[in-house]
């Protein structure tokens, strides 16, 4: 029996979790049986993760840089969770793709450095591939240059030992990389289309990522931004976790990155 992907979420809006899952189910074409969400900022168990062909987390109003003593109890303990997933992603080389909220607990977890330094507005932005991810297996197919939403608070600073950055933009270096093999997190959302980008600034219209009084102007710069090329991360990603070739469904010496110490 082919293993199910599985969805780590930590969303409290219900209408923004709902509809993050929603995407990400259409845009790797997996079913909700083929892609199991586990609501982490519900205390849901992850349980073994070698159950999983692959793990996949959502985006996050949580931001990993907050001062640890202005965090809510929910976001501790789903900081608490994702650090131990992670360890046995690590061991066990299942295959991992973090979108956004990655990027910072990743790189909490690996050693790198995430602050405020290239935090982005909400917008659609030009994401530049590098050499290496214009070489990776994950992103074949994908032109050198296309277009995806972003809006966060947090961004990597300095990569984690090891990590290889596969995909840039001129306000924030680090868009995507690889730490593991066939384990990836990107900056930028693969999930969002124009309908869900104007979700997602309805339902964190007062969370800080811009002012109130610019909804409008936020909602009308994103309206028309063709991102469908994004999309190809996700659907990549299933495939990829999907595949005969090798345990985590990519081939190693492709993936190879240098070790964690």
């Amino acid at each position: 029996m082919t293993r199910p992907l599985c969805f780590l979420a930590s969303r409290t809006h219900e209408v923004a979790a709902d509809a993050e899952y929603a995407s990400v189910l259409a845009h790797t074409g997996l079913s909700e049986a083929e892609l199991v969400r586990i609501r982490l900022d519900r205390g849901e168990p992850v349980g073994d993760v070698r159950r999983f062909a692959g793990i996949i987390l959502g985006g996050s109003p949580f931001t990993v840089s907050t001062p640890e003593h202005e965090k809510s109890p929910v976001q501790r303990s789903v900081e608490a969770t994702l650090l131990e997933v992670l360890e046995d992603v690590a061991r066990y080389e299942i295959p991992f793709l973090g979108l956004c909220y990655g990027v910072g607990i990743v790189g909490r977890w690996a050693g790198g450095l995430v602050d405020a330094t290239y935090a982005e507005d909400t917008a659609a932005v030009e994401i530049s591939l590098t050499g290496a991810g214009r070489q990776d297996p994950l992103l074949a197919g994908l032109p050198e240059r296309f277009r995806a939403y972003v809006g966060h608070k947090e961004a990597c600073t300095t990569l984690p030992p090891g990590a290889v950055v596969l995909a840039t933009s001129p306000a924030c270096p680090v868009q995507m990389y690889r730490f593991g093999p066939g384990q990836y997190v990107t900056q930028f959302h693969p999930e969002m289309d124009a309908a869900a980008v104007r979700l997602r600034i309805e339902v964190y219209v007062n969370s800080g990522y811009f002012a109130p009084e610019d909804v409008a102007e936020v909602i009308a710069r994103t309206a028309s931004a063709e991102v469908a090329e994004a999309h190809a991360v996700l659907t990549s990603f299933a495939r990829l976790c999907r595949s005969p070739v090798g345990h985590s469904g990519v081939r190693g010496e492709d993936l190879a990155v240098q070790p964690r110490p």
